[in-house]
Formats: C-alpha cells, structure tokens, sequence
C-alpha cells in the first residue's frame, strides 16, 4: 500500500505529481529489464546450451535483488511449439500491467489529445496481457508485440512504454522543483517562502528526536488560494498528514490507522489552539487491506503571524507521532494503559519523546535493570508499577524517557544508557514510599469516619433519621474502601515477603475502620423510633472519645509521613518527631480507657430503666474504645517498621 493513495483519498493530487513521476521513471527502469529478460528468456529457450547473462547487478541496481522468482524466468524458459514457457510467466505479466500503470498514472488527471490516446494505448495492453496470463505459455506473435522496437512494424508494449518516458520527461520539466529548508517545493509563490520556512523551523527542532527513524519528509505546492504541505509521518500506508494554508486559517487532515494516536496527536494539537471535527472511521477500496481508519479536520484561525506562530507549533508535534504505538505497548507493560497516555503526553510536552527510548533498548533496558538491581524486589512476572508504586514507576519511565534521549542526542553508547537506568532505578528502591502511600491511604479513610462521628455527636440528638442514615451508608462506603487497602497488601504479601510489616500494620489498622464505622452504625439505632437519642451526659462523652481518636489518627496520619522519608541516616529530630507522634497515640489510648469508664457510669446513672437504650450506649463506647485501642496496636507496628527500616534491632 502507498500512501500517495491516501493522499489521492483526501482530495489533494495536486501533491502527488513528483511523487508519481519519481515513481513513473522508477517503473519506467523496472519495465525496461522485464523486457530484457524475457528476451534473454527467449534466446535461452532457441539455445540451451549457451551461457545465460547474469542479472543479478541490474535488479539489485533496480532494488529487485529479493524477487528470486527474476532469477529463474531465463533458466527455466523453453518452447513448447510456438510457445515460450516459463513457470514464472504469471508473475512477469503482473509485474508488466503493475508498473504500467504506475508509468501512466502522472497522465491520468491531464487532458489532451496525445495524452488521452496513450491512456487508450494502456487500455489496450492491459487487456492484451490479462487475456494472455490466462494462457500456458507466451505465443512468438506475443512475444514480438511485447518486445519489438520497430515502428514500421506496427506499435508494441516496448514502444508503448519508451512513449510514455517521453511524455514523463516532458512533465517533469514542467514541474521546476525546488528545496526551501529541506522541503521539496513547486509552483508556489514568493509570499509562500515564509510560510514554509516557518513549519520547517518547527519541524527541524524536534526532528533530532526520531533519530535513525524515517520519516518527516516534506512537500508543499501551491493550488489556487491554498499552500498545500504534506509531511510524510512514517511508514504506514494511512498514517498521513495534509495541511491547508489559507489567507485567514489552517485548515489539516489527519488519518491514521489507530484510534489511541489519533486522540494523542488531536490532543497535541489542541493544546496549541487547534480546534477538531472528527469524523466516523473511514474505509477506502485498496487502503489498509479494507479495514477502517480514523480521519479528522482541525482548523486554526488568526491573521499572519498567528498562523506562523500555528505552523511551527504544529511541526514540531509531528516526531511525537512515529512509533508511537510501539512505544505505547512496550511501556503498557510496565504502567497502567491512562498512565502510558500521559506518560507519553508528557514526553511530548517536554520534547524529549519515545523514540530515544526505544532506540535505547525499550523494554529490555528496564526488565535488565529490574534483574539487575534487586533480586528481592523484583520476580519473574513482576510488573514496575507493583513493586514502586503508580506514581513511583510513572516518575521513573518518564526520566528513563528524557534521559535515554539526551544521552543519545549526544551519542553516548547504549551500554552507558543502560547503567544510567540501572542507577535510577536503584536510586528509587532505596527511597521507595509505596507501602507508605498505602498506610496513609488507610490512615485517611479511618480519618474521614472519625471526623464524619464527630460531626454527627456535634449534632446529637437533633440530626433527621434520613440524614442520620445517609451518614451510616457513608461510613460503611469509607470502611469497604479501607478494606481494599489490606486487600491489596495482602496480594503483594503472598508475592513479597517485604510486604508482611505493611500487611501487619494494615490488619490492625483497618480494625480502627470497623470500629468507627460500628459506632457510627449503633448510635444511629438509639434515633430510631420509640427512641430519640441518648443522653446529653452520655453523648459529651461519645464527643469527647470521638475527638480524642480522631486526634490520635491525625497523629497516626503524621507519623506515617515521618516514617515514610527516615533511613538509616535519619537525623534525631526526624526520629525524636516520630517517637513524640508514637507517645501522643499511646496517651490517647489512655485518656479513651478513662473516658469509656466515666462514660459507663453515665450510662448507668441515666440509662438504667431502658434496656434498649443502655445496650445501645454501652456498645457505642465500646466501639470508640475499641478503635483506640487498636490505633495504639497499629502505632507499635508502624514503630517496628520504622525501628527495622533505621537498622534498630
């Protein structure tokens, strides 16, 4: 597949005439050796014996080296009566009605009558070598229409095609191409030079970025009121870019072969003020085997200077698109498909992009390093984003991205790219957070649930029974999302043993979330009907253990923070601050004991004669005692945590 079919599809030949006259003269060579080796086929068949030419120098000069079926055509020829047979002669024919095409196809669009009477001769081969591809055998009357050369003896494919190289040379000389910046130009106007240079600043910028990748190619004509710019993203037959200079916008068209990359780029260039329409995927006859690809319109508008401005913008996004898929699934195995998007983005933004990446080694310089580093943080089948954590392992793909590039930028060997990525990684695990993200993660839900009861003992008594249930299905939507937390420690657990500490804490810490969620849950049966609450006296109490846990789990909040950034090197302020956080939690403890006592007195003191609601009371304190008393469980793990991160036995 050629992308000059794409661009045919789009409405812009007028792009195409060099393309298809450099491709017309290539042909026109192809076509020349077919005939010279069907004629050397035929000598072949009249004289076995004699020594055949050798064509190996002509169709590697044509870049034909790899159709081992042209090596054969000559040696395997012979008659069969007025036949000349070879086993080759199906894909000889082909080969003869492809390239004429591609020979007449400059003529196509024109109109004249030397030119329509060519267009009638293509016709008329065409026809001639179908109806004979269905023949065992080339007839010697065939052969010679083929090959002769003779216009006294009546016209002939080998004439045919020597006509229409006349009429391409003619065509070429009217087509005076020039190069503005790297850009193939012609028929454009002075005024257009500024234009012109101005998207090849943009793409110059970012072009060292593909590095040895193809691509990026540029033509531009004028036609009518539009500049014309076509850029020749990659290899993919539909992934193509054409853009439209008018007096007043920039209109673009953009198609691509994947959904994911063209919601990139259209987000590329929204970002530099292009708006979009985008339209349903699209199937052409002869383009990408028949299977749909996404188009869409962008459009800039503004005088002059935003234009230039909108051109070199444009130019320099377009590296940011070549194997961008590739890099997408290669880093997919390392983060989250949302993350790759933004990762991806981000390079873009930064102008460092993929590609170095890739060039570097892609995925293998990360799971070498992965083996290399750590042989206790990493297993076989381990993704990065398991071991560091979400955040931790975008940050490291993103800087292994920047870093790679510029290193190869400045032609530094892979192998020194390699150790770099190894170093950083090492660099991470030395200073990874990740089961603190999870801790504190926990440590906020159990927050939201006892500041959520402070809330409610604050409004006691008074609170509607439908709100008071919101406020229970609330609580019990925070508790669940608590548990996904362990849930989470312990699937790591079973795969690391570094996990168990982060595990242990978690069990005891989500004990904390049960609780509160059960006390939130039990006082809001003393407000069902015939009850309407609790007691003043007892509730001060409820208020007075809900705000002692909820400091006690702020403490718990600060403590994870401390503990998260010690190390063995940690200073004594940073140690005295955790072991003060730790003591606060234990205090608390203490003052929840002494409470839930003077608590109990209370209730017995105004709850004796009702059963229903002395049980109720009785099980809130409990519930608030119980979470304190399993905060300070959660503490003594978290300070042997820290105590074994620091090297304290």
């Amino acid at each position: 597949m050629l992308k000059d079919k794409v661009v045919a599809s789009l409405g812009q030949k007028s792009l195409l005439m060099p393309t298809w006259i450099k491709a017309a003269l290539a042909a026109n060579d192809r076509l020349k050796l077919y005939l010279s080796i069907l004629q050397s086929a035929e000598q072949h068949a009249h004289s076995p014996s004699a020594p055949n030419m050798d064509w190996s120098r002509e169709l590697a000069k044509l870049g034909l080296h790899e159709e081992k079926w042209l090596q054969g055509v000559v040696k395997s020829a012979y008659f069969d009566d007025d036949s000349l047979v070879f086993p080759e002669q199906p894909q000889l024919l082909l080969a003869l009605s492809e390239d004429i095409n591609v020979m007449a196809r400059p003529m196509c669009d024109e109109s004249s009558e030397q030119l329509n009477t060519l267009l009638e001769r293509r016709e008329y081969w065409l026809n001639q070598i179908k109806q004979n591809a269905e023949s065992e055998g080339i007839s010697s009357a065939f052969l010679r229409s083929l090959t002769h050369g003779d216009r006294k003896a009546g016209d002939s494919f080998h004439l045919f095609v020597m006509d229409l190289h006349k009429e391409l040379n003619s065509l070429s000389s009217e087509i005076a191409t020039e190069t503005i910046d790297g850009a193939h130009v012609w028929q454009i106007d002075s005024a257009d030079q500024t234009y012109i240079k101005a998207f090849m600043r943009g793409l110059h910028r970012t072009a060292p970025l593909k590095f040895s990748h193809p691509g990026l190619d540029t033509a531009v004509t004028r036609d009518g009121d539009r500049l014309l710019i076509q850029n020749d993203i990659g290899t993919n037959d539909v992934h193509v870019l054409v853009i439209e200079v008018l007096p007043e916008s920039i209109q673009l068209t953009y198609s691509d072969l994947h959904k994911g990359r063209f919601n990139f780029f259209k987000q590329l260039l929204e970002d530099i003020g292009f708006s979009w329409h985008v339209f349903e995927p699209k199937t052409s006859d002869g383009l990408n085997a028949g299977k749909p690809y996404h188009l869409g319109n962008a459009t800039l508008n503004g005088d002059r200077e935003v234009l230039l401005a909108g051109l070199e913008a444009l130019a320099a996004q377009i590296v940011f698109v070549i194997d961008w898929n590739r890099a997408r699934k290669r880093l997919e195995k390392f983060i989250a498909k949302s993350q790759v998007q933004e990762l991806l983005r981000h390079a873009a933004k930064e102008q460092f992009g993929h590609m170095g990446w890739l060039m570097a080694g892609g995925e293998q310089l990360i799971y070498k390093a992965m083996q290399d580093v750590d042989n206790e943080a990493f297993r076989v089948g381990d993704r990065l984003d398991d071991v560091l954590g979400e955040s931790a392992a975008s940050n490291y793909l993103a800087e292994l991205l920047r870093m790679a590039s510029v290193m190869l930028q400045q032609k530094q060997p892979q192998a020194l790219i390699a150790d770099e990525a190894r170093i950083l990684l090492a660099r991470i695990l030395r200073n990874r957070t990740f089961e603190f993200d999870l801790l504190a993660e926990h440590a906020a839900y159990c927050h939201a649930l006892a500041f959520s009861l402070c809330d409610t003992f604050d409004a006691g008594n008074r609170i509607p029974l439908e709100q008071m249930q919101q406020q229970v299905n609330r609580a019990k939507k925070w508790e669940r999302q608590a548990d996904h937390q362990l849930m989470e420690a312990r699937v790591r657990a079973e795969r690391q043993e570094r996990w168990g500490p982060v595990l242990g804490i978690l069990d005891k810490a989500d004990d904390i979330a049960d609780a509160l969620e059960e006390a939130m849950f039990t006082y809001s049966l003393s407000l069902v009907p015939p009850l309407t609450g609790l007691p003043a006296p007892v509730l001060d109490y409820a208020r007075q253990l809900a705000n002692t846990t909820l400091a006690a789990i702020q403490d718990q909040i600060k403590a994870i923070e401390i503990a998260r950034h010690l190390s063995d090197n940690a200073n004594d302020l940073d140690s005295d601050q955790f072991l003060q956080t730790i003591w606060r939690m234990l205090r608390a403890e203490r003052i929840c004991d002494d409470l839930s006592r003077q608590a109990r007195v209370e209730i017995i003191r105004h709850l004796h004669a009702s059963a229903a609601s002395l049980m109720i009371a009785n099980e809130l304190v409990n519930a608030l005692e119980k979470a304190s008393d399993h905060l300070l469980a959660a503490g003594y793990a978290l300070r042997q945590l820290v105590l074994t991160k620091t090297g304290v036995k």
